[in-house]
């Protein structure tokens, strides 16, 4: 423990310690410390950044250990023998600081005392969590060697313009997954000694500066997934020591890079997802890159023929040019070195070539969707082959050659035109993977390989029968998609056992039929069911709470005849919720015993069911998973990225489609087609990530919540045939992200808002609002008409204030019939000025206070 005398002096030192960084010079001079001041400066680095929760995705990922180095740093220790921290060990000067996954939260302040420890070679901040600028004055230490700030996605840094104080020293700059503000200056022409240097995912744009070509010392060079446009300059020729260019996911275009043929150290090249066109050159030897071991020309503009100079690279293994627009027949090319072939989604025509056997080291295979006529040429492919991938080939028949590939463990004949049933052989052999959708396969599926296979997909065939009880033994089945089939019969009662690796069951568009069995919670690994389309009946099982795991749950155009289920609200990564097209009645009671119910919902659909009572507002205000106004920002990572492309049928602006992979920025509420009534809440608001909204065909009431405004993310509205009143609030017209509006079919008033996005919808977005005027309807909002409707509103709120059974007066102007029939709806719904409103606009009758006095 310190004395408070002691406290008092080092708060004195740190004090004098910021003091003194923050008068140094602009140019980033520094002033050598003594060991126990660089102890103290990297004590006041410690009290200068926060602790958060170590769960960041790189560390995960990776499988790094996270945790927070600097909780154990004290002033009565070593520094030296600080965690993370690395010493010189003649001199005591700090030279290394090592925090990466540490947990850190926090920014570095352009006064930090970090910039006082001169003697720094390495330093190392990766896969925390720091914000604000990173100080340009990091680059000015004058020894610095390794500065590595990868995967802090909040910081902004920007480069010097002017020359480095660590030109001299810096080896290696990562900043991957940072943002770049400015672009890369031409200052970096000065960095002789860098030998790596990586910018992934920095957000930079415009021009690759020549000046790069200067670093004659790179070993690797990543520019990977930015905006970089042009071409890439002649220079890297210089680059005679580089092994690893990375420059995929970005915008250069142009042609095939001649240059690289002065690039002998060459190990790997990847130029996939650009604007890169024309042939490749053909006067490529084998010489030219003797040691390139990875090519990747993916999903660029290529075409012509693919030449053979690829196939005589002597030390190449991996090669990928799918996604371009290569035509041409593959030749009979030989490669002894050639493991990995992806030439996929491209124009190539003819049979499915020969070279297969020609490519005697091959173990992936990947030739789908091409132009090939589906005649199988080859008959023999490398005995030792994992991966083979011949999706949509018009193939009619499973190659027998397949047959003899014991080892195969992942096979794709998916997209073709095979038909028969499932070879029994297939489930016999060592395959782990098997895709055979979208064929016409038929028969029955009595067996299941109990071990071994872990992902099988038989959708859109033509299969027939129960379904196989056999999934209750297969131990290793990870997915399993039987969906768009004819299979019958009801789902298994599966016994519990601790060995379930079942994480997703799709029975999507079949005819499975009975209630859902309470043991199907037995799949504890479940993180998606879905069986939209079928005839299951019954009620949801109260089990159900138990999947844990569970992140979608469709149970869509069913027959379930049960009230809401409102025990599904404790799963805690239930994202989507589907329960559309059923017989789903009664209230949502939201009054939930749990302090967060639904906490990951996103997407919630529970239309065309006969739902009554007011809306779930309990909910609204628990939907964490929509209230993140910052969800645009995040990249396009879709449910299942690891595992599985989740599904979902839903209606989108108005159609009703499926969506095949549902991105996780998606959020929606469709509570469409019920009897829900009372007023929509205002918290509504709160869920500014919402996306698409649906409350049409209720029997909602009240105004439309001006706090819709904030929902400055949503695509389509629609609260069309409901009994909303007064104005439109102004508010929707600032929500330009808005691309569909229906708001017919109420008793809406006054001006419609005045904005540009507001401008771009039709009248039927507003048709049986008969009080609403201005553009885009023909009539006009003229001083007179305002006050005539304010006039009438407040006439009908005298008339119908106590209007009861005397309503059944109007018969005797419009028939006794339809006038019992009103008066019974009225007393009924209890809202008479909603249907005689309607009427007696129908027959255009204007009735004011005076006359309804002298009536009565």
């Amino acid at each position: 423990m310190w004395s408070l005398g002691q406290f008092t002096i080092i708060s004195t030192l740190l004090l004098f310690l910021q003091h003194h960084v923050a008068v140094s010079s602009p140019s980033g001079a520094t002033t050598h410390l003594s060991p126990n001041m660089q102890k103290l400066a990297l004590f006041q680095i410690k009290r200068s950044l926060s602790i958060n929760a170590c769960d960041h995705v790189i560390c995960e990922e990776e499988g790094l250990p996270s945790y927070p180095k600097t909780m154990d740093w004290s002033m009565n220790s070593d520094c030296c023998k600080w965690d993370g921290v690395t010493c010189n060990q003649t001199t005591g000067d700090v030279i290394g600081l090592d925090l990466s996954c540490s947990c850190l939260v926090g920014s570095i302040p352009s006064n930090s005392t970090l910039f006082q420890l001169s003697y720094l070679q390495n330093l190392n901040f990766r896969a925390n969590d720091l914000n604000g600028i990173l100080p340009e004055r990091i680059f000015h230490l004058p020894n610095l060697k390794q500065l590595n700030a990868d995967g802090n996605f909040n910081l902004t840094t920007i480069l010097p313009k002017i020359k480095w104080g660590s030109s001299s020293s810096l080896q290696m700059l990562s900043l991957q997954e940072t943002t770049i503000s400015g672009g890369i200056p031409h200052s970096v022409g000065y960095l002789k000694s860098l030998t790596i240097f990586s910018l992934s995912s920095c957000k930079i744009t415009g021009l690759i500066p020549k000046l790069i070509g200067n670093l004659t010392q790179l070993t690797e060079l990543d520019f990977d997934f930015n905006d970089f446009s042009g071409t890439i300059p002649d220079s890297f020729a210089n680059l005679q020591n580089l092994k690893y260019l990375s420059l995929s996911d970005n915008k250069i275009s142009g042609q095939f890079p001649t240059w690289v043929a002065n690039l002998t150290q060459l190990k790997l090249l990847d130029l996939s997802g650009n604007l890169l066109s024309r042939p490749l050159p053909s006067n490529l030897t084998a010489r030219c890159l003797p040691e390139l071991m990875l090519l990747s020309l993916s999903y660029n503009l290529f075409n012509g023929t693919i030449p053979s100079w690829l196939f005589d690279l002597p030390s190449l293994t991996r090669l990928f040019v799918d996604h371009n627009s290569f035509t041409g027949q593959l030749n009979e090319f030989k490669s002894s070195t050639l493991r990995t072939f992806t030439c996929a989604n491209n124009l190539l025509s003819g049979s499915i070539p020969i070279l297969l056997s020609k490519l005697a080291s091959l173990i992936s295979l990947d030739i789908s969707y091409n132009n090939f006529s589906g005649v199988v040429k080859t008959t023999t492919l490398n005995p030792d082959i994992l991966d083979l991938r011949l999706a949509s080939c018009k193939i009619i028949k499973i190659p027998h050659f397949i047959k003899s590939l014991e080892k195969l463990q992942y096979l794709d004949l998916s997209n073709n035109q095979i038909v028969g049933e499932v070879p029994q052989w297939l489930w016999k052999g060592s395959l782990s993977e098997l895709n055979l959708s979208y064929n016409y396969f038929n028969g029955g599926l009595q067996h299941l390989p109990e071990n071994r296979l872990i992902f099988l997909d038989l959708q859109h065939n033509k299969l027939k029968g129960s379904l196989p009880a056999s999934i209750c033994n297969s131990s290793s089945l990870y997915v399993l998609n039987l969906s768009h089939n004819n299979l019958s019969g009801v789902l298994p009662a599966c016994p519990r056992s601790s060995n379930y690796s079942l994480s997703v069951l799709d029975l999507r568009m079949n005819r499975i039929r009975g209630s859902l069995p309470s043991s199907l919670s037995n799949f504890r690994e479940l993180k998606s069911l879905n069986l939209y389309g079928n005839e299951v009946e019954g009620t949801i099982p109260l089990s159900f709470a138990k999947f844990g795991n569970l992140e979608v749950l469709d149970l869509g155009s069913n027959r379930i005849n049960d009230t809401f289920p409102q025990w599904l609200e404790v799963l805690p990564r239930l994202q989507v919720l589907v329960l559309k097209s059923n017989k789903f009645h009664g209230t949502i009671n939201s009054i939930s015993t749990i302090q967060h119910s639904f906490p990951s919902l996103r997407i919630i659909d529970l239309s065309n069911n006969e739902f009554s009572g007011p809306l779930p507002a309990k909910y609204f205000e628990n939907f964490k998973g929509m209230m993140n106004g910052d969800a645009n920002k995040m990249g396009s990572i879709y449910m299942g990225n690891s595992y599985y492309r989740d599904r979902v049928k839903m209606v989108i602006k108005g159609v009703d489609i499926e969506v095949l992979n549902i991105l996780t920025v998606f959020t929606t509420i469709d509570l469409s087609k019920n009897k829900f009534e009372g007023q929509i809440p205002e918290f509504i608001g709160n869920l500014k990530s919402l996306r698409l909204l649906n409350f049409s065909h209720n029997h909602l009431s009240g105004h439309i919540p001006s706090m819709m405004g904030k929902l400055l993310m949503l695509e389509s509205l629609d609260l069309s045939f409901n009994r909303l009143v007064g104005v439109i609030p102004q508010e929707l017209a600032g929500i330009y992200t808005l691309s569909r509006l229906n708001l017919s079919h109420n008793d809406l008033n006054g001006h419609i808002p005045d904005g540009t996005q507001f401008q771009t919808f039709e009248n039927d977005s507003y048709v049986g609002n008969l009080a609403l005027c201005g553009p885009p309807l023909s009539k006009n909002c003229t001083r007179e008409y305002i006050e005539m409707q304010d006039e009438e509103d407040e006439d009908a709120d005298y008339f119908f204030s106590g209007f009861t059974w005397e309503a059944v007066v109007i018969g005797y102007g419009s028939g006794v019939v339809v006038g019992f029939a009103v008066g019974y709806i009225m007393f009924r719904t209890r809202d008479p000025k909603w249907i005689t409103g309607i009427i007696v606009r129908k027959i255009g009758l204007k009735v004011r206070r005076s006359e309804i006095r002298r009536f009565f």
